[in-house]
């Protein structure tokens, strides 16, 4: 699948970092391609039901230190 001259240079590099040709291509695909986008299901804030249960108050964003630091 690769092309003669790219696959001679990659197995080049795995002799030259004493790892397989396997590992050669999967650092090089990390190095290329971004990260999957995060989802809210990723992020521990939404994970965690004790934090994000039921309905907000309106005025959370504006009140949001009142809410954290006073606990009402």
């Amino acid at each position: 699948m690769l092309p003669e001259e790219l696959r001679r240079r990659a197995y080049r590099r795995a002799r030259e970092c004493r790892v397989s040709l396997g590992e050669v291509i999967r650092e090089s695909l990390e190095a290329a391609l971004p990260p999957p986008p995060q989802t809210p299901a990723d992020d521990p804030l939404f994970a965690d039901d004790a934090v994000f249960r039921g309905r907000a108050p309106r005025d959370l964003a504006s009140a949001h230190d009142r809410y954290l630091y006073r606990g009402e």
